[in-house]
């Protein structure tokens, strides 16, 4: 028998290993303990105690150990450290928003304590400022719950009541009506260089001072779409925080964060709870101007086109973010990318990878991806992409449209929306990881690029149709592109990547 001691030395995955099994045999605690009685009431865990064995707060005697292995079947080595399989410690719920996540096992060196200790020193030596890190935090939030905030959408509707579209003149009537006061102010653009010594434009549009002053400048009475956004955005902290911690300054720009204390590497309470009041005023402020029901009337109607803003007088950003908030279909991506590689916004509830980061540029960018080639060259027509990635070691077929815009200090920038169409394919009753795996194969050996077959330009014209995407119908008639999330793991033959760094070398 081994002996006890032993037993606990290898324990570190064995909660994981429980848990993982019990949730994909669909038992609940309680019918996982009263399966455990009928095999051997003597050693049987309450659900009290396999709840904590679960969560790595108890060590399962031997006894106890080798009932549950009964139960589901296996050797008691199985739990053990000896073969800690990666399906048996991946969470379930870390892919619940499309994102991959991580098993935070064994869970002793994953403790709060260790934590508060080990993420300072990370931020310290990869020079990630606490801000972003609180940032990167929110995100992760938004990407897992794929946008649904109910509380926040609720928030805004009782404001706005759910009208569609609000002019100027009634977001103002909004903002006055809350006791809150408009005053206007002369600021230009001014030109600021960022960490790769490019230039760029910045500009303050607005910001509050207490107690009830909001503060907007006057070159917005040009440009009414990014008026209303600022107004909303304002009056989403006035509503959500009772003018506490209302956003001071708010800046037009690719956001190169300049001041001491976004470059500190130190994390603590401020920079989570700004973070947090930012993310929740802007999603007030979409809500507040595309409302969840009627917005979703227009994109079925309009076939989800991005020109849509236009009829509402709202940024396309503010439109194609909402996109990915009212659709029914959940497996959106949305990107705000500047020149070379500054990611302004990101999200990712269909769980792609990240063509570039939003905290460091990469040396190896893909340059095959759409929010790429869009910046860089002249856009005549459409922009709609079906692009094959390997997420893992899966190929998986998305679509996007990208646009290029100024932002109102003028700067030109490329806002991507897009979705991942494995799921919908799935949805038919087709094989989506054949389909993929067909697609990229025709790619691949066509060097990078390649007329969809016609069979499975059948299959996706049947799901942007069920869908009612009209960009996806427009991607399906260009080129498909394999795309990767670095140039290192180029599937193109020969590498496009490969063949970049040798000119390089040439050149040099």
């Amino acid at each position: 028998m081994r002996s006890e001691k032993s037993l606990m030395r290898k324990t570190h995955f064995l909660g994981t290993k429980i848990r993982n099994l019990r949730k994909r045999n669909n038992l609940t605690m309680e019918d996982l303990s009263a399966r455990c009685i009928r095999v051997d009431s003597g050693n049987a865990p309450s659900v009290s105690y396999l709840s904590m064995i679960e969560r790595g707060k108890r060590v399962p005697s031997a006894g106890m150990l080798a009932v549950i292995a009964a139960v589901f079947q296996k050797e008691v080595e199985w739990f053990l450290d000896d073969i800690p399989e990666e399906q048996a410690i991946t969470p379930e719920k870390g892919r619940r928003g499309g994102v991959s996540g991580m098993p935070l096992e064994p869970s002793f060196l994953f403790s709060n304590d260790i934590l508060q200790i080990a993420i300072p020193e990370m931020l310290s030596q990869t020079g990630t400022s606490g801000r972003q890190f609180a940032h990167l935090l929110i995100r992760a939030h938004q990407e897992h719950h794929q946008n649904h905030f109910p509380d926040l959408e609720r928030a805004a509707e009782d404001i706005g009541k759910k009208r569609m579209p609000l002019s100027v003149d009634d977001m103002l009537d909004i903002a006055k009506g809350m006791g809150l006061k408009i005053k206007w102010i002369d600021k230009t653009p001014q030109t600021i260089q960022d960490s790769t010594g490019q230039d760029s434009q910045q500009l303050t549009t607005s910001f509050f001072e207490p107690p009830n002053s909001i503060y907007i400048n006057k070159l917005l009475k040009q440009r009414p779409h990014r008026l209303k956004y600022d107004l909303a955005v304002h009056i989403g902290h006035c509503v959500l925080h009772n003018k506490d911690g209302l956003k001071s300054v708010m800046m037009s720009g690719s956001r190169e964060e300049t001041d001491d204390t976004m470059q500190s590497n130190t994390l603590n309470a401020q920079d989570i709870l700004h973070a947090w009041r930012d993310f929740e005023s802007s999603f007030f402020a979409g809500a507040l101007l595309c409302p969840k029901v009627p917005f979703r009337q227009l994109l079925d109607q309009y076939g989800y086109e991005i020109n849509v803003h236009q009829q509402l007088q709202v940024s396309a950003s503010v439109a194609m973010r909402r996109m990915t908030v009212v659709s029914p279909y959940r497996h959106w991506h949305y990107f705000d990318a500047y020149a070379p590689g500054k990611l302004k916004a990101v999200y990712r509830g269909n769980g792609i990878p990240l063509p570039w980061g939003n905290m460091r540029l990469v040396q190896d960018p893909c340059q095959h991806w759409a929010v790429f080639w869009v910046i860089n060259e002249p856009l005549v027509g459409s922009s709609a992409q079906i692009s094959i990635l390997n997420v893992g070691n899966e190929p998986r077929i998305y679509c996007c449209e990208s646009i290029k815009v100024d932002d109102s200090a003028g700067n030109p920038h490329v806002l991507c929306a897009g979705i991942d169409l494995n799921p919908a394919i799935e949805a038919q009753g087709k094989n989506a990881q054949s389909i993929a795996s067909d697609l990229k194969q025709a790619c691949v050996s066509n060097g990078g690029s390649a007329v969809i077959p016609s069979a499975i330009k059948h299959d996706l014209t049947t799901v942007a149709n069920i869908l009612n995407i009209n960009w996806i119908e427009r991607g399906i008639e260009n080129d498909a592109r394999v795309i990767c999330s670095r140039g290192a793991v180029c599937p193109r033959q020969p590498s496009c990547y490969a063949a970049g760094k040798a000119l390089c070398e040439e050149s040099s």
